[in-house]
């Protein structure tokens, strides 16, 4: 009954910091949160010392657990850490890949393709954003799950997880409003990032596990390089947005 309790504390607090409800600095009263979960207090501490390991709580003696906040050096160190773990699994994958593999990743890119163009395309373009965040999420695990490394693919999943709950939105800045790019920009933007995922599969297509490093490694960096502009930009030590369903699939 304890570990049963337990997992509901855990998922239960996980969803909440996940979907932005409990916010980087909440504070994560045992007392409280027992209450509205309808457990003891014994689970919860449990279950927050495994939401410490995950990367998500900051437990500290006498004042208790709150959900992490991360100021720009450990999320640069962060990304560099996902640079260095993910590349080489994208070299892994190229060496150990199925055919199996290969074709989950030849469809989740296809459909990335389609969704790129049609996303281009329309005049409305949320509508389709969900769809290709969800084949994105499924490429990637993909590339990770063909380098037959159990231990890696746990590490990689733990920093997207941590990764994402600080990535600020499109747009925002703290109350500041950050430039837009127009459309033109956006869709050339998209073309580029297609194609970034083209050449980390092509790569371990050939089975060619240098250059599918090198490509991954292109297009994490990227990302983070990105990532740090609208930081830079926010001129905030920790930012936060709410995940969507398909995003929280990529964390495991």
């Amino acid at each position: 009954m304890k570990k049963v309790n337990s997992d509901v504390a855990y998922n239960f607090i996980r969803k909440r910091i996940l979907n932005g409800e409990f916010p980087p600095g909440y504070p994560l009263t045992t007392e409280i949160l027992s209450t509205k979960i309808g457990v003891s207090r014994t689970p919860v501490r449990d279950a927050l010392q495994k939401l410490k390991a995950d990367g998500l709580v900051n437990i500290v003696d006498r004042l208790g657990a709150s959900v992490r906040k991360m100021d720009v050096k450990e999320f640069r160190e962060m990304c560099e850490l996902r640079l260095a773990v993910e590349g080489h699994a994208a070299g892994l994958a190229a060496l150990n890949h199925s055919q199996a593999d290969l074709r989950e990743m030849k469809f989740a890119l296809e459909s990335m393709r389609d969704l790129t163009e049609r996303i281009i395309d329309a005049a409305e373009e949320s509508a389709l954003l969900d769809e290709l965040v969800r084949e994105d999420v499924r490429f990637h695990i993909a590339i990770i799950t063909a380098a037959k490394n159990d231990l890696m693919k746990a590490e990689i999943l733990r920093l997207h997880l941590v990764n994402r709950i600080v990535f600020l939105p499109a747009g925002s800045a703290g109350g500041k409003a950050l430039p837009k790019a127009s459309k033109l920009e956006r869709g050339e933007n998209r073309r580029k990032v297609m194609a970034s995922h083209g050449e980390i599969y092509e790569a371990i297509a050939r089975s060619d596990a240098a250059e599918s490093k090198l490509a991954m490694e292109r297009h994490i960096q990227d990302i983070i390089d990105k990532s740090l502009r609208v930081m830079a930009l926010a001129g905030r030590g920790s930012i936060t947005r709410e995940l969507s369903e398909e995003e929280l699939v990529y964390t495991g």
